[in-house]
């Protein structure tokens, strides 16, 4: 059994065919594990580079939470934002957005830390029987952006096929900026409506607790698209849209720009995963809202599906 792509759909997966004693393989074509889930470090302090924080409503999803919290890797962060938009600013409640002080990566790393994970294993192809990359297995699941999966997929799967290419995705900029000091009061995070630029801008400092002068942006899905082969060009224009936004006199001493291809889903599958006749699973944030919550059930669910199928 191999489950392709160490995010937390796929880590979600293995776990749950883990438990049910069936053996299974994770790869993941990054050096390391996380998915969109990511964070990196900026002189050992890390910042989150791909989802902004996790809800939760989910009564599964919140025992994973519990665990995660007994383990102190997560934080209740803010129930409120700010909001942009051409009426000025104003705060917006909302559900309570949990936050990980050591980077979200972190959470899946621990849901993960007694599975077989193999990181810097890209995987070529994914053919019926199914055969990953020349050897037959059980079962195969592919947790990634559907565009990626359908580079895997041979055009005999025909099910899983359909299944990818009828998913949307859009791409977005994720920006790291690290200021010499602060000079905004704490914020949380902040909607950023009809703006060319900016979609949201998360106070990182406040997020993981540490009062860091570390603000990081998400652009919106237009801007990113004429950055996407040069993103590190666009760096200088989120910094001033950012400044512009916050009335910040000083330029940020460091800027970082991660390029997010398939960021969110835009276009939800039906139900929370799907599984063929053929023994091809696929699972993420793609079934359902664009949410940590959603991408671990429908690993979760997809895990459970295969302990029967496998059966």
């Amino acid at each position: 059994m191999v489950v392709v792509g160490a995010g937390i759909a796929g880590v979600a997966c293995a776990r749950e065919l883990a438990r049910a004693g069936i053996p299974v393989q994770v790869r993941e074509r990054g050096r390391v594990a996380g998915g969109r889930m990511a964070s990196k470090r900026f002189d050992g302090r890390p910042a989150d580079l791909g989802a902004a924080y996790l809800t939760v409503s989910d009564p599964g999803f919140a025992e994973v939470v519990a665990e995660w919290r007994a383990a102190g890797l997560v934080r209740e962060w803010t129930d409120t934002f700010l909001a942009y938009d051409a009426q000025g600013r104003r705060q917006v409640p909302g559900p309570m957005r949990w936050a990980a002080p050591r980077g979200l990566r972190s959470l899946v790393e621990h849901l993960a830390r007694d599975l077989p994970v193999t990181v810097d294993r890209l995987v070529l192809g994914v053919e019926p029987g199914p055969v990953v990359d020349g050897r037959p297995c059980a079962a195969a699941v592919l947790a990634m952006p559907g565009p990626q999966a359908a580079l895997l997929l041979d055009p005999a799967l025909g099910e899983a096929t359909r299944a990818v290419r009828a998913q949307g995705w859009s791409p977005a900029l994720a920006v790291v900026l690290r200021f010499p000091e602060r000079r905004w009061a704490g914020f949380g995070g902040a909607f950023v409506n009809d703006h060319p630029v900016l979609a949201l801008v998360c106070d990182d400092g406040d997020r993981r607790g540490d009062g860091a002068p570390v603000l990081v942006a998400h652009t919106t899905p237009a801007f990113a698209a004429g950055h996407l082969l040069q993103p590190t060009a666009a760096g200088p224009a989120v910094e001033e849209a950012v400044r512009d936004l916050l009335a910040l006199p000083e330029p940020a001493a460091d800027v970082h720009v991660h390029r997010w291809t398939y960021a969110k889903p835009t276009m939800a599958g039906t139900g929370t995963y799907h599984l063929d006749a053929d023994g091809i699973g696929l699972a993420g944030d793609a079934f359902g809202t664009p949410r940590v919550q959603t991408a671990w059930r429908s690993g979760h669910d997809l895990g459970r599906a295969l302990v029967t199928h496998l059966s």
